[in-house]
């Protein structure tokens, strides 16, 4: 019996690893299917689709999953999702850029006011903190692909703007318009980036203390647990505080 009971917990414990993972590549298919949609079906001209196929790949979705989810976007059965940006100051006057993939846009509108009113926040209008970040790429590799004085000298010779290195990796961040040229130079050199796609990049982070820094966790963690449920996807962009750095495209 005992030996019939570990067999149970095993498969049960496999059951809601197969389905976590179903989950995650449903989500991934939509991502990639909405890139193409929204952009070419190619991605070598298309960034976003790009980016969006390395995370796949970087979950082991298979080659033949990737190719149905872009081919998928032609069809006339494609989901139709909306892309919205919501703009806002969270706790501590912290300013917020939220991205928002969802077929419902009054679901979404009500999910993040609820997410900005109960950590302390309030939800803005477009324009009223966008200001004060830059649309930019960026590209993320591991620290092991290369020293930092490598890093910085490939990233100058392929053109980007800026270069953050440290143990946990380096940053690269281009702008728009060289994003897709930059990101091609480095993944000669280095290999496939774990992570290439735009982001809103804060022109300033805000020191916080502990108590406020609490809060903007809780607000994120909010948006994740709906973002677990599938009943929309959000992103996260330029929240940062004294002790913890939340990166954009979270």
């Amino acid at each position: 019996m005992a030996g019939h009971s570990q067999f149970k917990n095993i498969m049960h414990r496999k059951g809601r690893q197969d389905a976590q993972k179903s989950k995650l590549f449903s989500k991934l298919a939509r991502e990639i299917t909405v890139a193409a949609k929204m952009g070419q079906p190619d991605p070598s001209m298309n960034a976003r689709l790009r980016a969006a196929i390395i995370s796949a790949r970087q979950e082991n979705m298979s080659k033949d999953s990737i190719e149905r989810a872009v081919k998928k976007a032609s069809g006339g059965d494609a989901e139709n999702y909306d892309e919205i940006r919501y703009e806002g100051y969270g706790p501590g006057g912290v300013a917020v850029i939220v991205e928002a993939l969802t077929d419902n846009r009054n679901r979404a509108a009500s999910d993040i006011r609820s997410f900005f009113t109960k950590s302390g926040g309030n939800l803005g209008e477009t324009g009223s903190v966008a200001f004060m970040f830059d649309r930019t790429g960026v590209i993320e590799y591991d620290a092991s692909v290369g020293s930092d004085d490598a890093m910085l000298d490939a990233a100058i010779e392929a053109g980007a703007d800026d270069v953050s290195s440290s143990e946990s990796g380096h940053e690269v961040y281009a702008s728009q318009e060289t994003f897709r040229d930059v990101a091609k130079a480095l993944e000669a050199k280095f290999g496939e980036p774990r992570k290439a796609a735009l982001t809103w990049k804060p022109q300033n982070t805000v020191p916080v203390d502990d108590e406020t820094g609490e809060k903007l966790l809780k607000l994120i963690d909010q948006a994740f647990a709906v973002r677990a449920e599938g009943r929309c996807r959000f992103r996260f962009c330029g929240l940062c505080h004294r002790h913890r750095s939340i990166p954009p495209g979270e």
